[in-house]
């Protein structure tokens, strides 16, 4: 099915906009397109669309803009976590712009450029998606962390939860590796590790579950978005983080809430993350309503 453009029918005045609610694995995104021009998505603006109880709702807000002069990507995806703030990368999202472009141009390989870099990505003969994450960054000020550490083995702990990993997918993570996920109060333990001073830019929090040399059952509390039904950029830090504790191969089928992601670590650093995309519904909304 291809997808016609949702851009506004004008770009002055009463702003109607149209979007798009889309999702990976249940990880869900309001889109806009800003490509045929400014829509005045502001941080605020965001912020008040993406709050569940008074806009529509979503774990990140996502723009599409024109690539950059002189960029060789298709887009630019700008990403804003709940409170309007940007982040780096979201794995699940790209997915999703990737699936909406080809839709309109019929091109199975396109090229996504984030504020951390470019993403190249394939839509595979059976629909899903693979998405080239970029290399993971290891080092303790990339991550970002406090001070200088080992990011093997931070020394923070919370509750029946201790010794994570760190790693920076283009936003921190830390991944708590445990016996069983299930039990564990994620509601609990997720703002209270999000926010520890270990982490000056705040992170996201994956609790793990290594079921085999290539199954992993995932849990991630994302700061800001709280506690999701998938994070792209999470199954990749854990893979990475499992592979440097010797836990799995590197090739792993992670198991989040919504259903299941295909990761690769591969000896280039770089990681690849393949999974499902769709469109839950589009819809139009009167910007003027947002405060600006």
């Amino acid at each position: 099915m291809r997808f016609a453009s949702f851009a506004p029918s004008h770009i002055s005045g009463v702003m109607d906009a149209n979007f798009l609610k889309m999702h990976g694995c249940g990880n869900d995104f309001v889109v806009f397109d800003e490509r045929p021009g400014s829509l005045g998505l502001t941080a605020a603006r965001a912020a008040a669309i993406a709050n569940r109880r008074t806009g529509v709702g979503c774990d990140q807000f996502i723009v599409i803009e024109p690539p950059p002069p002189g960029s060789n990507a298709d887009a630019f995806m700008r990403i804003r976590n709940p409170d309007g703030g940007e982040a780096g990368a979201c794995g699940n999202a790209t997915r999703c712009v990737v699936q909406l472009l080809h839709s309109q141009t019929g091109r199975t390989a396109q090229v996504i450029q984030t504020i951390s870099g470019m993403l190249p990505a394939e839509v595979l003969p059976d629909g899903r998606v693979r998405v080239d994450m970029g290399p993971a960054r290891l080092g303790w000020q990339d991550v970002p962390l406090a001070e200088a550490m080992d990011t093997l083995h931070l020394p923070l702990s919370a509750g029946p939860v201790s010794d994570p990993a760190a790693a920076s997918m283009g936003n921190p993570h830390a991944t708590f590796f445990v016996d069983d996920v299930e039990p564990l109060a994620v509601e609990t333990l997720g703002p209270v590790l999000e926010h520890a001073p270990i982490f000056p830019a705040k992170a996201n929090i994956g609790f793990a579950q290594v079921l085999g040399r290539d199954r992993i059952r995932l849990r991630v509390w994302e700061r800001t978005a709280g506690l999701t039904l998938a994070c792209g950029s999470g199954a990749c830090a854990t893979v990475v983080n499992a592979v440097r504790r010797g836990l799995t191969g590197r090739r792993v089928t992670m198991i989040v809430d919504g259903g299941e992601l295909e990761m690769e670590w591969r000896d280039d650093g770089h990681v690849l993350m393949t999974g499902p995309t769709a469109i839950a519904f589009r819809g139009t909304l009167d910007l003027d309503s947002y405060a600006a």
